[in-house]
């Protein structure tokens, strides 16, 4: 259940003066940022309202803030001495203008600059609520968790999230999948058809129930299995017992591209062989598998097959090619979560498996045969990488530039944003970005990221586990985000969520 925002907020008109004053504007005024003298208490991001002589009461936040004082290095050595010295001081915020609503509902700021000598509020959970358009409406709305430093639920619309792309981005540890898990189960509770791809077997544990904690309270969530709401899918049942196999069919490969999942150098060499091969089992007018593509090959006798043979039967051990494949039927269910879980196969076969169900779904969007539907795309870098190719990188990019308008939506996540794909990255909408340390993995989140600041940038590299920023959507300004407690088990690395 989701805290009401008439729990959280108190009932205060919008044209009455706020309660709590913490600065005054001083200095040159602009209409976009001011500076202001702190009188109460106030930090890093806190959001404030000043009233505007034309717009009324604006939405600001809190960008920077200093404490300047007139201790002098003399003087400072003088207090190592012992001496006793008086310390003068101010504390000053720098405050950047998100905006007011107009009558059309549309965020405006404004024209001219504010006044000098104006008071600086704490903004109320309703303005900020009305001017960043949070979601009231709980039908609609995917929880993720409270706005920092405020009792403001955080509601993202489920139909903005569906219908455009999406991307989680964070360090190692930094629990980028501890908040995909979040985001999936509200995907669950909204009945949102949904396709996990999940190279390392997390993703699973989302059918225990979480343990309670002390911060369920506060986010008021409590600890619930989403079993039957999962289905689980996988090419290696000795590794994961509790999985369904997931297997293909060669019937829609030609022979090119059979050759292009092999490692063989020689492309041109093998093909005509392997085209051969294809149309003796073709016009026999039955199913066949890689089985019966060897057998033939192998009755030739021809020395040169045998690199072909070899690679085949790699293919072959993996077990992922069979007379009968998967039923697409079986594998979406309108409504339920399918998680492939490729733990134990190798990174060159879990980017067949994903290029081959990446191509099927989108086809098949098109055609209108499965339900609109999200791909969760984990380690989204190694499917789509910025440097070189995947077997995955073409369909994937494909889907991110085109998928919205069929109703395949995609949710990426990696630890590393400069090394994923930069066509697939710039597509998404929504952004969730955890703490990020590295230079380029942060100029690729400010080059895929409208509207981040200086300060929200810098903001990013200091993170606490357990908070992100969030933009896209319904909102319309970034926004730090505390992420709720997961209702279902983790499966990957555990965090601490922030308690408050």
């Amino acid at each position: 259940m989701v805290p009401s925002f008439d729990q959280v907020a108190e009932s205060i008109s919008h044209a009455d003066t706020p309660a709590e004053a913490v600065g005054i504007v001083y200095g040159d005024v602009g209409s976009l940022s001011l500076r202001c003298t702190v009188t109460g208490h106030l930090a890093k991001n806190e959001y404030v309202q000043i009233h505007h002589e034309i717009c009324g009461y604006v939405l600001g936040q809190v960008d920077d803030i200093q404490r300047k004082t007139d201790l002098s290095i003399e003087r400072a050595q003088q207090m190592s001495k012992g001496h006793d010295i008086e310390i003068e001081e101010k504390v000053i915020a720098v405050v950047s203008i998100i905006g007011f609503r107009d009558d059309r509902d549309l965020l405006q700021v404004p024209h001219t600059p504010f006044r000098a000598g104006e008071a600086v509020y704490r903004a109320t959970e309703d303005l900020i609520c009305e001017i960043i358009g949070l979601n009231k409406d709980e039908r609609k709305g995917a929880y993720l968790g409270m706005l920092s430093g405020h009792n403001v639920p955080i509601l993202v619309d489920i139909n903005s999230l569906v219908q455009r792309h999406v991307s989680i981005l964070a360090k190692t540890g930094g629990g980028k999948s501890y908040a995909a898990g979040v985001l999936i189960e509200e995907f669950m509770k909204h009945d949102v058809t949904t396709v996990i791809i999940d190279p390392h077997g997390e993703y699973t544990s989302m059918k225990t129930p979480a343990e309670h904690s002390d911060s369920m309270k506060r986010f008021d969530v409590s600890p619930k299995s989403y079993r039957g709401k999962i289905m689980e899918y996988s090419p290696d049942t000795k590794v994961n017992p509790d999985a369904r196999p997931l297997r293909f069919t060669l019937k829609n490969l030609d022979a090119r591209e059979i050759i292009g999942l092999t490692n063989l150098k020689s492309v041109r060499a093998n093909l005509l062989s392997l085209r051969r091969a294809l149309d003796i089992l073709k016009s026999g007018g039955k199913d066949y598998d890689l089985a019966d593509i060897i057998a033939i090959l192998d009755s030739e006798d021809d020395p040169s097959n045998s690199s072909l043979i070899n690679e085949l039967e790699y293919l072959k051990e993996v077990e992922i090619f069979a007379r009968e494949g998967t039923k697409i039927d079986d594998l979406i269910s309108k409504g339920g979560t399918s998680i492939m879980n490729l733990k134990g196969a190798a990174p060159d076969i879990q980017e067949l498996i994903v290029n081959r169900l990446a191509t099927a779904l989108f086809e098949l969007r098109k055609l209108d045969k499965i339900p609109p539907l999200m791909l969760v795309m984990e380690e989204a870098h190694n499917f789509c990488p910025q440097q070189g190719t995947a077997a995955s990188s073409k369909i994937l990019r494909t889907i991110a530039s085109e998928g919205r308008k069929f109703g395949l939506g995609l949710l990426v996540l990696s630890q590393r944003a400069a090394k994923i794909d930069k066509n697939v990255l710039s597509q998404c909408n929504t952004q969730i970005i955890l703490k990020l340390t590295n230079p380029n993995d942060l100029k690729a989140v400010v080059a895929s990221v409208e509207g981040l600041t200086s300060g929200m940038t810098d903001e990013i590299q200091r993170l606490p586990i357990g908070v992100a920023l969030v933009v896209g959507g319904n909102i319309t300004s970034p926004l730090f985000v505390e992420v709720r407690p997961r209702e279902s088990e983790h499966g990957g690395q555990s965090i601490k969520v922030i308690e408050g």
